[in-house]
């Protein structure tokens, strides 16, 4: 095929009158940020041998990086590459979900805990009316190998075409239909797979299919709207359904539209799209993959691959890609840990733990998977162990978190240098300190040996707080009176100081 052109963005619908708050698909998204100098093409020959991901990693390493759209590549190949769509970025993250990206990380936390309660059903459109239905190609026709799919680092096992894609699988009992992402491996024109971890709805899924000696279903979208995308990363309850979350962040109802292959739905403004079936006799040796831990995850081994029986695509799609690497380069970076703070914090609530001040789960830990931080005020005997305790299991945190630091809510747990000053001065490690063995864990930890270990694990809950019982003796910590930094705060610029006055988690006359 020939090589593929940069384009202009055009927008796919015109922005509604509802109270949509997010774009209405990838190409809207990407206008609305290059508008504001968040988006930057890369129109120079790249090599999608590891030439794409170094460019992508050597620029994140910066927060504020952009999110770059390559569009010419070495091979021959049709199609675009979008690369650190979000990454460290809270502000792309803002714009993504449509709040203020002006706003702080404790801010944008509590404002995504009110949007992702909202619940928005989907809508389907005809097939002829979905733009993901311009091109349609089944059987022979198809050939995923045509299309810009990067290997990102040197000790990949192959290439991954899947790795900010959406999956959508169903349960064959119930008929719940679950979002997720799962790393794709491309082994051939009409053959991907797809590596779960254990645990995983997709991979449950899957084997309740196979039980029935029938071959599972899927549908997999690989360029897709930040919203979905982010969704899909998350761990939702099983009875909870990532379509309506999604739509309750869009502020308006997802579109999708009918396969025809297989009856699962297919996101309607997607940019490519693939139906199929998971067999369970059909393997092929799958990684590694340089994973979001910073290390290569899952050593070489047979796993499931799609049989790939349809494609749906827009003209000269675009294929979105997540770098999966140490932070500030991940993709899983800033609106992962928002989005699993707000998660970890409205588990909390809907347990009913009284206290909780706020959540960070900090995306340098392993992408916001390895730590979080829960400030509290405390309440009672045992608070802080109540507290330590659910957060390490509730159902956004169990996965995989090794850290539970529990704060005073005098301390701002988005911010680090507070979290590491209550840990030198509130915990004495020989008493504040206890684990839990056995834990859901992954695969990808590389802190566990044997490898036969994984991916059970274990988790630290430290109590960084002032002991309950010593309140009233614990020595006062130095805070500002809060008309004091009022009074300053009203003369900010009048002295010289550019932006807002810094505003603080608690003041003297506050904090018992």
């Amino acid at each position: 095929m020939e090589e593929s052109q940069a384009k202009p963005l055009e927008r796919a619908v015109p922005e509604p009158s509802d109270d949509r708050r997010g774009a209405p698909d990838l190409r809207a998204w990407l206008a609305r940020i290059e508008a504001i100098g968040e988006l930057k093409r890369v129109d120079a020959r790249v090599d999608l041998d590891q030439e794409l991901s170094a460019i992508a990693y050597m620029a994140a390493q910066r927060e504020d990086a952009p999110a770059l759209l390559f569009s010419a590549f070495a091979q021959p190949a049709t199609g675009r590459v979008l690369i650190n769509m979000l990454g460290a970025s809270k502000r792309r993250y803002a714009l993504a979900v449509g709040l203020d990206p002006q706003s702080s990380l404790p801010q944008l936390i509590s404002q995504t805990r009110d949007i992702m309660r909202r619940r928005v059903a989907p809508v389907h459109l005809a097939p002829e009316a979905a733009p993901v239905n311009e091109i349609v190609l089944t059987g022979d026709a198809v050939d995923l190998t045509a299309f810009p799919v990067p290997r990102f680092w040197p000790r990949d096992g192959g290439r991954y075409i899947g790795t900010a894609d959406v999956a959508f699988t169903r349960d064959p009992d119930t008929g719940r239909v679950n979002v997720g992402v799962y790393r794709q491996m491309l082994h051939g024109p009409r053959a991907v797979g797809m590596y779960t971890s254990p645990g995983k709805h997709g991979g449950m899924d899957r084997d309740a299919w196979w039980a029935r000696n029938e071959p599972c279903p899927v549908t997999v979208a690989y360029g897709v709207d930040p919203i979905l995308f982010m969704v899909g990363a998350q761990v939702f309850g099983a009875q909870e359904s990532e379509l309506e979350i999604a739509g309750g962040m869009l502020g308006a109802p997802l579109q999708l539209t009918r396969g025809s292959v297989v009856d699962l739905p297919i996101p309607a403004h997607a940019e490519l799209v693939i139906e199929g079936y998971l067999h369970p006799e059909t393997r092929a040796l799958e990684g590694p993959l340089g994973e979001f831990t910073g290390y290569y995850g899952g050593a070489r081994a047979p796993q499931p691959v799609i049989d790939v029986k349809a494609l749906h695509m827009r003209a000269e799609p675009i294929l979105t890609a997540a770098l999966m690497a140490r932070y500030p380069a991940c993709e899983i970076g800033a609106y992962y840990a928002i989005m699993r703070s707000a998660r970890i914090w409205e588990n909390l609530e809907a347990l009913g733990v009284a206290g909780i001040r706020g959540v960070y789960a900090h995306p340098a830990a392993a992408s916001g998977w390895g730590m979080a931080v829960v400030s509290i005020e405390q309440q009672f005997p045992g608070h802080v162990s109540q507290v330590l305790s659910l957060a390490a299991q509730c159902p956004a945190a169990a996965y995989y978190t090794k850290w539970i630091i529990a704060v005073d809510h005098d301390v701002d747990p988005t911010d680090l240098n507070q979290v590491l000053w209550a840990l030198s001065t509130r915990c004495d490690p020989a008493a504040d300190v206890d684990f839990l063995r056995n834990t859901w864990s992954t695969r990808l930890d590389p802190s566990r040996f044997p490898a036969e270990a994984r991916p059970y694990g274990s988790k630290a809950l430290i109590d960084a707080c002032r002991p309950h019982r010593c309140l009233r003796e614990f020595p006062p910590s130095t805070l500002l009176a809060r008309e004091i930094r009022d009074r300053v705060a009203r003369r900010w610029g009048e002295l010289g100081f550019p932006g807002e006055a810094p505003d603080f988690p608690a003041y003297d006359d506050e904090l018992s």
